[in-house]
């Protein structure tokens, strides 16, 4: 299982972003094309490992879209998108978030207290992203009942877990060594 992902993932060309080593694949970039058979495989491990008793889909975008509208459409649960652009729709919350390449203000929108969601992302590393939108939502009053990344780059899942006392759902478990991607490991190995 998961074959196509950890080929698409083998394959990723590394480009350095300052002093951070970033893959390009189509999961975490859109580039290149995304297979449908790599969505099948992501969407199958997660609703075969996963309850997803929850009344929405949360993604984080862009890179969170997909992943979201694949599960959306294989589970029927609806989604939303926090988005990178204000809408100054009332109850809209900013969150500040920094990743190992650069920062930016991300929104919340249409989301409630006592709400149960599942939050999806593409990439935790350095868990900028992940822990600012945690504390939001925590402040929010949502109750984030499964949180899913696809891929845990270096120590990334057990930052945010550390800091937040939320655990994580990661399929992947990989790094970049020797300027190649390095899987170590995969939630069905």
């Amino acid at each position: 299982m998961l074959e196509k992902v950890k080929e698409s993932l083998i394959k990723s060309p590394i480009v350095k972003k300052g002093e951070y080593n970033y893959f390009v694949n189509p999961i975490s970039d859109g580039v290149p094309a995304m297979e449908p058979d790599i969505l099948n495989e992501l969407t199958d491990v997660i609703i075969n490992n996963l309850d997803l008793n929850v009344d929405k889909i949360v993604a984080v975008e862009a890179m969170g879209i997909h992943l979201a509208t694949a599960l959306s459409l294989a589970t029927g649960i609806p989604f939303v998108v926090i988005r990178k652009r204000q809408y100054g729709l009332p109850n809209e919350k900013e969150v500040y978030q920094q990743t190992g390449y650069g920062s930016s203000n991300l929104y919340i929108n249409d989301l409630k207290a006592g709400e149960k969601i599942a939050l999806i992302d593409d990439v935790v590393s350095t868990g900028g992203t992940l822990i600012s939108l945690l504390n939001a939502l925590d402040d929010i009053g949502v109750d984030v009942e499964d949180i899913i990344v696809i891929l845990d780059k270096a120590d990334g899942k057990n930052i945010v877990e550390k800091e937040t006392g939320k655990s994580i759902f990661a399929i992947v478990k990989l790094d970049v060594v020797d300027g190649k991607v390095a899987i170590e490991s995969t939630v069905v190995d």
